[in-house]
């Protein structure tokens, strides 16, 4: 038989025995073995049920957790500009090093090579500039979290990544930084080590200065590609708003210099300069000593974290003249030319007012009342107004109400009673030469910007808002206040205070080519009611130019020494200087015009 036959046949053969095998099966074989089947595809679906409809938004957390980098912000603040743009205040990102002495490593290392601390101190000594001993004691036992360093800036964090070590971990954070130092520390405060702020701005526009941020999350691919698709709104927002002040940095040091030197000359206990723009109440400069270094707070005293010079009440003596001689022509009890008779000395209510030179002037002009700072005159002149309508109109004025102003801590001054002021004739006779009332010098500037700018109370204020860098403005143009005062009133005062600078006491902040106006006081300065015998406050406030008026100088010197010191020797000097600064760096042209009614000179 040949060989195919016989493979053929046994391949039959055995086809036929397996027929026979599975059909000698037990059939409850087979539906067991067919239940189990079943059952396995059964439990197959049902786990694929779980893991895709209930189990799915676990597991898709789970994986998008796996997937997701996020980034958590680090709590920085927006800068603050001066009117110029130049910084005041602004966060940089500093570093704290923290060492793991259990994971210490250098490059090149085999990786379960730990190597010790005195090492690692080597190697960080030079770049952190600290002895090797003291790291080396840093480290101690501890095998991990131990801080070495903090307020590293990114050129020596650059040197620490630079050297590969394993176990270091550098920690990021914000600091804030106050490029100007002590220059606008009295108006700006200053943040703790906490970040808390505790003075000034930082703290009365603390939610203004807190930056935009906010979580990012970016999912990236196996790779490590980002992928841009589920990205929140917004997540890529950069917040480069700064809050700008109106003050310039330039004449704030000016200002700042200058009254230093003076009060250091006079042994003064403090002083104050303020130049405000009349026309819509900016202030460029509010510049005050003794101050304080804001990046090393903890060096000073408490008591210079705060504003004297709108927190501290005074009574402003004579500058505040042109004010009640704006309120006389208002009310039409005197006119512009009319005359007054200082006999040099007078009673009123049994109490007796002299000048403050026991000299009597004779009849003179209000002009000249003012050039020779006649306190008998200005009492007679006011007397003519009735006490009712005279406290009305201080009212009116805002003596005894907090200003409209964004500078923080500002407070109100204070007023007698209506019906002390109207009973007692001594109440309105001391207030006639700015006596028996106090206010702030900041309130002072206010009222004084009233005569400047032709009869509108401005609001003072020393911020502009949230701006972006190239939308920095550098001056806001529009005029603003409230219309009190008649222009012609105010004009005419004006006139009457170039006439101080002119031939009065206030002849040093004459400048040739300009026309400026101004008015000295010397007061007695009072504690709890009571006069302290041989203290006094010089000042002097100053208009320019008086044919076009934009600004207002108020210079405050509290408690200078010497019995030669009066507002003409303290307080002008530094409002000269000022003064001269400020008709440069604002490019204000010479005075082209005298005025035809110029006041007689005495």
């Amino acid at each position: 038989m040949p060989a195919s036959k016989a493979r053929r046949s046994r391949s039959s053969r055995r086809r036929a025995q397996d027929v026979i095998a599975l059909e000698s099966v037990p059939a409850h074989r087979m539906r067991w073995v067919f239940s189990i089947l079943c059952v396995g595809l059964i439990g197959l679906v049902g786990r694929m049920a779980w893991l895709q409809v209930l189990q799915a938004p676990e597991l898709e957390a789970r994986a998008r957790a796996l997937q997701t980098q996020r980034t958590q912000p680090i709590g920085t603040r927006r800068s603050i500009v001066d009117r110029n743009g130049r910084l005041v205040a602004l966060d940089e990102e500093r570093f704290r090093l923290w060492a793991h002495p259990r994971y210490f490593n250098f490059p090149g290392d085999d990786p379960g090579l730990i190597r010790k601390p005195l090492d690692v101190a080597r190697k960080l000594s030079g770049v952190l500039a600290i002895p090797v001993a003291e790291l080396v004691q840093r480290f101690g036992d501890r095998p991990s979290g131990v801080k070495l360093a903090e307020g590293l800036d990114q050129d020596i964090v650059n040197e620490i990544r630079n050297l590969g070590i394993s176990g270091l971990d550098l920690e990021a954070y914000p600091q804030r930084l106050y490029p100007q130092g002590s220059l606008f520390a009295n108006v700006v405060g200053f943040l703790n080590l906490d970040r808390v702020p505790q003075a000034g701005l930082e703290q009365s526009r603390h939610e203004d200065l807190l930056r935009h941020e906010q979580v990012r999350s970016m999912r990236r691919g196996a790779d490590g590609t980002p992928l841009p698709d589920d990205l929140a709104p917004g997540v890529f927002y950069g917040d480069h708003l700064s809050l700008q002040l109106t003050l310039d940095a330039r004449l704030q040091e000016l200002a700042g210099q200058a009254l230093v030197a003076q009060v250091k000359e006079w042994k003064a206990k403090k002083g104050v300069a303020i130049v405000i723009d009349v026309t819509n109440g900016e202030l460029l400069a509010l510049a005050s000593t003794p101050t304080y270094d804001p990046n090393k707070y903890w060096k000073y005293s408490p008591s210079l974290f705060r504003e004297w010079s709108v927190q501290d009440l005074y009574e402003p003596g004579s500058t505040f003249k042109p004010i009640n001689l704006a309120l006389a022509l208002q009310e039409g009890v005197i006119e512009p030319g009319g005359m007054v008779n200082d006999n040099g000395s007078l009673k009123i209510g049994g109490w007796p007012i002299s000048n403050h030179d026991r000299k009597s002037h004779g009849v003179i002009d209000y002009a000249k009342v003012l050039q020779v700072s006649s306190n008998v005159g200005m009492v007679k002149i006011m007397r003519q107004l009735k006490p009712s309508l005279y406290w009305d109109w201080l009212r009116r004025l805002g003596l005894d109400v907090k200003p409209d102003t964004d500078l923080p801590g500002a407070i109100a001054g204070q007023l007698k009673t209506k019906e002390q002021f109207v009973a007692q004739p001594i109440e309105p006779a001391t207030a006639a030469f700015g006596q028996g009332l106090s206010l702030t010098p900041l309130k002072l500037a206010q009222l004084h910007a009233l005569i400047a700018n032709g009869g509108r109370l401005v609001s003072p204020h020393i911020t502009r808002g949230l701006r972006a860098g190239e939308a920095l403005a550098p001056r806001a143009a529009a005029t603003t206040g409230h219309q009190l005062l008649r222009p012609d009133v105010t004009r005419i005062v004006r006139d009457w205070m170039e006439s101080v600078v002119e031939t009065g006491s206030g002849e040093g902040a004459k400048t040739p080519g300009y026309r400026i106006g101004g008015k000295t006081g010397t007061a007695q300065k009072a504690l709890n009611g009571v006069y302290l015998p041989g203290a006094k406050i010089c000042s002097f406030v100053a208009h320019l130019p008086v044919d076009n008026p934009r600004y207002v100088v108020v210079v405050v010197v509290d408690e200078p020494q010497g019995g030669n010191a009066y507002g003409s020797t303290v307080a002008v000097p530094v409002a000269k200087q000022i003064i001269d600064a400020l008709l440069v760096l604002e490019k204000i042209p010479p005075s082209t015009e005298q005025t035809d009614s110029q006041p007689a000179k005495g």
